[in-house]
């Protein structure tokens, strides 16, 4: 049986760089016409950076090298470009001797992650990032750090994760005064001895170095970037058959990628969406069980807020029993979806003169329940037009071509008013490939709750898949209100939180 549908063809979306210019390539408009905006409007970078002294070296080593031409790969090759140089690229220095050095001291940190409780090799570990960071900020009479590099050893990143464990041979015994299980028991009723109450919430921080550092330099607002030793100068690291001993991107490509991501965390803007739509904005839901909850089976809730400039922020919802027995998705009550909807609208209009927003998407990877939506209306006011869209990448829905390429980018079917496929992966003329390995899959896009033309609907979502700026890639194939969606949730539940935390810029979280 033969079925027939028309395709569409969406036009793929530009982006908005220096002096007004538009590419659709973020490395074209880098190396043409430069980046949106600049930290500060500085000439250079402030780069507070936290390591050993080796780290230090190879900091120093790595950022000396991004201030040259990189050659690319594979000459003549569209899917390759040449770093010409950081200055050159983004019009602003990164000197390689930092703004602050904060020592840690290597003999100390490589004890510490081989403790044999995790818990607490984990903890310590980051609390001589963490603690050198917050101690720095307290004693600094104004900022003078845009950006804080944690430059980590690759023990570090070996031993510090959650399904990491240190070889018998070399762990560090040390006294643990209790259990997790006993510790679980405290926390869900503490008891008389205070030192008993606060070594038990060792175990609410997650056992992952770089999530547990982030989570707790939030309430400080200080972004950091968790970078390996490796990644600086992988040349110095090869198993004994002389191979590298991690398999990296090639040096331009992954100095295009360090480079743009070092450039939004320090306060950088290196583009936005070409295509202004006034008043319009994007949230994405976030849900992750949270670990560091005393109660088994809570998650937390949180929301991120796009706009097409490209500016985004983080809101940290209710933590609650939220995981539903019949479905199996998480889901808010009314008063918390009310609540959460309110941040995100109080943020907006506290960034555009007290207007309210003239349309606002929110997407999820799950249908939005009956109560969640009349949490969202009941805060939105009337005037703004509320639009509930499930966004999931299908497997089951395939799409061929007669020839040697694979579909487009941008192809689209409407299959009704509200429901639709949209294929973010695809070939690519602009890079003459698709940047996959086998046959893409489709987003599939349903317009749930509200009304919307589910074309724009589909346009909107191609556009947002072109604002990751954690690389400097053509496009990705989720857009960016669910693409950190499950990193920002680690990174929200990652420890334990005794006070409220306010909305925060995007680039504290990636």
């Amino acid at each position: 049986m033969t079925v027939s549908f028309d395709l569409l063809d969406l036009p793929e979306p530009d982006l908005l760089f220096a002096h007004g210019q538009r590419m659709a390539h973020p490395k074209d408009g880098l190396l043409l016409y430069g980046p949106l905006n600049a930290p500060r409007d500085a000439g250079q970078l402030r780069i507070g950076v936290v390591a050993t002294a080796e780290g230090l070296r190879r900091y120093s080593t790595c950022v000396g090298r991004l201030a040259k031409p990189i050659e690319p790969k594979k000459p003549d090759d569209p899917n390759h470009t040449i770093f010409p140089g950081f200055q050159a690229v983004f019009g602003v220095d990164w000197p390689a001797t930092p703004a602050i050095w904060l020592e840690i001291d290597g003999d100390e940190l490589a004890r510490a992650i081989r403790i044999e409780d995790r818990h607490q090799a984990v903890h310590k570990a980051v609390s001589y990032y963490a603690d050198a960071i917050v101690d720095h900020l307290r004693q600094a009479s104004e900022s003078d750090v845009d950006l804080w590099l944690a430059v980590v050893p690759e023990d570090v990143h070996r031993y510090c994760r959650p399904e990491s464990t240190v070889e018998k041979s070399q762990r560090e015994k040390r006294d643990v005064p209790m259990n997790k299980a006993a510790a679980t028991r405290l926390l869900r009723a503490p008891g008389l001895f205070e030192d008993d109450n606060k070594w038990a919430e060792l175990y609410l921080y997650e056992i992952d170095f770089h999530n547990q550092l982030k989570a707790r330099l939030l309430e400080h607002k200080a972004a950091v970037q968790v970078v390996r030793e490796t990644t600086l100068t992988p040349e110095e690291f090869r198993k004994e058959n002389g191979m590298p001993l991690r398999g990296l991107q090639d040096p331009a490509t992954l100095a295009w990628n360090l480079a743009t991501t070092c450039f939004f965390k320090a306060g950088g803007k290196p583009w936005q969406l070409g295509a202004s739509r006034p008043g319009v904005c994007y949230v994405g839901i976030v849900f992750k069980k949270d670990l560091s909850s005393p109660e088994p089976g809570n998650a937390c809730c949180g929301a991120q807020m796009f706009l097409d400039s490209g500016d985004g922020v983080v809101f940290r919802g209710a933590v609650g029993p939220w995981l539903t027995k019949t479905d199996h998705d998480f889901h808010l009550p009314k008063d918390k979806a009310k609540a959460l909807m309110a941040l995100v609208v109080d943020a907006y209009r506290k960034n555009h003169g007290g207007a309210a927003p003239k349309e606002l998407f929110i997407h999820g990877k799950t249908r939005f329940s009956a109560e969640e939506w009349e949490g969202f209306k009941e805060t939105v006011p009337a005037e703004t037009n509320v639009v509930c869209i499930r966004i999931r990448e299908d497997a089951t829905m395939k799409l061929y071509r007669h020839g040697t390429r694979n579909v487009a980018r941008g192809t689209a079917w409407a299959k009704s008013a509200r429901v639709a496929y949209l294929w973010t992966k695809g070939f690519v003329p602009r890079l003459q490939t698709y940047a996959g390995r086998e046959v893409p899959n489709p987003l599939s896009i349903e317009v749930c709750r509200g009304e919307a033309d589910i074309r724009q609907v589909m346009a909107d979502i191609l556009a947002l898949t072109k604002l990751n700026y954690n690389a400097c890639i053509y496009a990705d194939g989720q857009p960016v209100t669910l693409r950190f969606a499950d990193a920002v949730g680690e990174i929200l539940t990652a420890a334990p939180r005794k006070n409220e935390l306010p909305p925060l810029p995007f680039r504290y979280y990636i």
